[in-house]
Parts: structure tokens; C-alpha cells; sequence
């Protein structure tokens, strides 16, 4: 396992559609391993590999330290609930800051485990929001992009002041 350098705001890549995994074999265990150990490092609780420059559908979520960390290929949402809810949220490729964004409150995963086997799991709270929040940057949505334009702006300007005087 080795911590990866995290692609930070403003790669591209950040906003670039991740490819399905189609090899199940020891390289995507590896890479599972490493974002493991690259998010603990980062103290976050999801990370995808677009957030190590790796453009493949795959999540790790650990949502607390004494958690099991589960791992996700090629997620898809197959149903998300009308009711919403509004929680903070931010990004170990935009470390600092955060925002409040509104999303389905339940939503129903289809993913695929590590030796390919096909699962689904319901989801609400906080692993409703990760799911959903992850989900997105391997479709290429940064989490930036759900804020109105004057909220994107003010959470642009913090990050850039917290970078400068880092």
C-alpha cells in the first residue's frame, strides 16, 4: 500500500468521466489499497481514483475510523429517494472547505466488488451523501459544481486564501 499524491482543484481530470473497470485481477486490488491508505493519510472518509489520477470507476469509503472500509467498482445510483437533505460537504482535492449541498436523502447503489460480483445496497445519512458525492466525481461532476454560481465563487475564494498562506 502507498499513499498517492491527490489530485487538487483545479485539474481537469477533476471534471473528467471515469472508465469502467472491466480487469478484476491484483492491479485493481493495489489500487484499491492505495486509495485506502492515501485517504486515511488525507484524513477523509471517500475518495475515488480520479482523486489519484487514475481515470477508473472505483470508490473506498471509510466513514469513521472504527468503520470497515468498504470498496465499490463501477457504482451507478438506481434509485434515489424525492425527499432531500442538506449536508455539509467537501473534497480532499479542495482541502479546507466545505459547503452545504441538497441531495436525495435514500438512494439504492449498484456496484460491483473486487472479484466482480454484483451487490446493491440501500443508503441514507452520511453514506447516502458519500455515495452520492463519489459518484459524481467519476461522472466528472466536481462538488463545486452543485453550489450556485455565488456560493462556487465564495468556496473558490476560500480555498485560494487557504493556499496562499499554507
Amino acid at each position: 500500500m502507498t499513499i498517492q499524491p491527490i489530485v487538487t482543484y483545479p485539474d481537469k481530470r477533476l471534471r473528467t468521466i471515469a472508465e469502467p473497470v472491466t480487469v478484476f485481477d491484483e492491479g485493481l486490488r493495489t489500487l484499491a489499497a492505495d486509495l485506502l491508505e492515501t485517504m486515511r493519510a488525507a484524513s477523509g472518509i471517500g475518495i475515488t481514483a480520479p482523486h489519484i489520477g487514475v481515470s477508473k470507476r472505483l470508490v473506498v469509503l471509510q466513514l469513521s475510523d472504527d468503520s470497515e472500509a468498504r470498496t465499490y467498482v463501477n457504482p451507478t445510483i438506481v434509485w434515489a429517494s424525492p425527499t432531500l437533505v442538506r449536508q455539509q460537504e467537501g473534497s480532499i482535492s479542495m482541502n479546507g472547505v466545505v459547503a452545504e449541498i441538497e441531495r436525495p436523502a435514500q438512494i439504492r447503489v449498484r456496484y460491483q466488488d473486487l472479484n466482480g460480483a454484483e451487490h446493491s445496497e440501500e443508503a441514507d445519512g452520511l453514506l447516502s451523501v458519500c455515495h452520492q458525492h463519489e459518484i459524481d466525481q467519476l461522472d466528472g461532476i466536481f462538488w463545486i459544481q452543485k453550489l450556485s454560481a455565488l456560493q462556487r465563487e465564495r468556496v473558490i475564494k476560500r480555498y485560494q486564501k487557504l493556499k496562499r498562506f499554507a
